[in-house]
């Protein structure tokens, strides 16, 4: 289960052609294999998402990068943080996680999500629907994925999808973990607690508490055993060898999307970088270590600012290995 994960939520690094670009990502594959981290994770977007960038900037589908990467990898799991369950029929998701865990040797998950950027479906194709609606798709997706999963040939003549006895062949390696990611109290969790077997949670580390609070509540109700669910928080980080070099690069980030932060106040500075946890390895991995309240169990994290650069997908997996042990 996921204690520890590494995403990788951009495609746009400084001085890297699109042939260069997938060794980029191999890299920070490969050091997170050997590093701490326990899955490896990328968005599952087909444009970039308003708070890293425009719509433009390269975005690589998930599913393709993720089979790539089962080749260059030996000891993580591999998983979309999270898939867009508006994106793809759900006998197609099962199937194509099943061949992900073929041919990474049983190291695929699958994390789901029931969809949200607007912008992106209705430029694409993607039906958005209302939110009551999205919703009701990813909990009759979650009933038709299981049970392809398990070999059970499910038939469903639901609202939203038909399916009639699905046959999954060849069946996964083994167990292929499902994690649900957010933090809505009254559907999210609820849909942890009968269908996940881990829990994402996006929100305010202030909210852990309460968020916690409603997925046991949901799991006593449905029968579940809260302690089955593994529970990791989503966070950012900008790790490196000393403060400086964090800030520099954390600044070189916010200058590539045009904010300068050399010319703001030292408070308007300030409040652009808080916006990413940043520091060497004992800022953050003291920051991350408040974040580890009773019931989570770890945290998947990303480094937009510097995950490209060579090391710092190392020294940012061997810190947080060191706060979670």
């Amino acid at each position: 289960m996921t204690k520890l994960g590494y995403q990788i939520p951009n495609f746009t690094y400084p001085n890297t052609a699109p042939a260069d670009l997938f060794g980029t990502v191999i890299r920070q594959a490969t050091e997170a294999d050997s590093s701490g981290f326990d899955t490896m994770m990328v968005m599952d977007h087909f444009y970039q998402l308003p708070m890293l960038g425009p719509p433009e900037l390269e975005m690589l589908e998930c599913y393709s990068v993720l089979a790539a990467l089962a080749q260059h990898t030996k000891n993580v799991r591999l998983s979309a943080l999270v898939t867009g369950n508006t994106y793809r029929n759900p006998t197609l998701l099962a199937k194509t996680l099943t061949t992900l865990d073929i041919v990474s040797g049983g190291r695929a998950q699958l994390g789901i999500g029931a969809g949200w950027f607007e912008q992106e479906h209705d430029a694409l194709g993607f039906e958005f629907g209302t939110f009551t609606q999205r919703f009701e798709k990813l909990e009759e997706a979650l009933q038709i994925i299981k049970g392809m999963f398990a070999g059970e040939k499910p038939t469903l003549n639901g609202t939203w999808y038909q399916v009639n006895e699905a046959i999954n062949s060849p069946a996964p390696l083994g167990p292929i973990p499902i994690m649900i990611g957010g933090g809505g109290e009254k559907k999210t969790l609820r849909l942890v607690a009968q269908y996940a077997d881990e829990s994402n949670l996006i929100c305010g580390v202030d909210e852990i508490p309460r968020k916690l609070e409603a997925l046991a509540g949901h799991c006593e109700r449905l029968g579940r055993d809260r302690s089955e669910i593994t529970v990791s928080y989503q966070g950012l980080a900008c790790m490196a060898p000393t403060h400086d070099e964090a800030v520099a690069e954390l600044d070189a980030l916010f200058a590539s999307r045009g904010m300068d932060v050399s010319s703001m106040s030292a408070d308007d500075a300030a409040a652009m970088r808080s916006m990413v946890p940043h520091g060497d390895p004992d800022e953050v991995g003291e920051l991350f270590s408040t974040y580890l309240v009773e019931g989570v169990d770890g945290f998947t994290v990303s480094a937009p600012a510097n995950g490209h650069i060579e090391g710092r997908v190392t020294l940012l997996g061997e810190t947080l290995a060191r706060v979670i042990s």
